[in-house]
């Protein structure tokens, strides 16, 4: 028999929900350096403590910001990948829905932008490579493992990619045309997968 969960739990979840939402709205907008603790917490509409109760920081919740950025990416990769017949159509279909998230304010500010500097580079590869490292790791697999590319060492391809990749979404987050660099590196990334093709 299910018990019902106390209320202060609930509360406790909805706040923290509601402060790395705000987190999010306002370092899109304006960055991890022009975003206060205080405009965070008034825009979430609770009290510092409560902020306080749930991170230790500003680069607490920033870091919060961030997986729920990259946890939604990831999610959102992951339906496109699956709902796609054969393992070949899957990657390019999963390739051209990771570079539209390359256009998007709140991946191109967090994820890309201020990321390695709030977070370090090691801290911030790690947080990288924990999510979207495995999706290109899948794909990859699949690719060799059904045949439609040359049999060549997993992990080692998997990582070439998943370079070529989070190159491009640097290169697209500082481009003064995001959307001309987003086909620019769709095109290069797929013409490198077609050259790996077997058939």
């Amino acid at each position: 028999m299910a018990t019902a969960r106390p209320r202060r739990v609930e509360y406790s979840e909805s706040t923290r929900q509601a402060l790395v939402d705000s987190a999010v709205e306002l370092f899109t907008e304006h960055g991890y350096a022009g975003t206060s603790l205080d405009g965070i917490a008034k825009r979430a509409r609770v009290t510092k403590g409560a902020l306080y109760h749930h991170f230790g920081g500003k680069q607490a919740l920033f870091e919060a910001a961030f997986d729920a950025v990259e946890t939604n990416v990831v999610a959102r990769l992951a339906e496109v990948i699956s709902g796609t017949g054969s393992p070949w159509e899957a990657t390019r279909s999963g390739l051209r829905a990771f570079l539209e998230v390359c256009l998007e304010p709140s991946y191109q500010r967090i994820v890309v932008q201020d990321g390695p500097a709030v977070m370090g580079w090691d801290r911030w590869r790690a947080a990288e490579e924990a999510h979207t490292f495995g999706v290109v790791r899948g794909v990859v697999t699949a690719l060799v493992e059904t045949g439609e590319i040359d049999p060549l060492p997993i992990e080692a391809l998997s990582r070439v990619m998943f370079g070529a990749l989070s190159a491009g979404a640097t290169a697209i987050a500082g481009s003064g045309s995001p959307k001309q660099a987003r086909a620019d590196i769709g095109e290069c990334v797929e013409r490198v997968l077609i050259g790996l093709r077997t058939t």
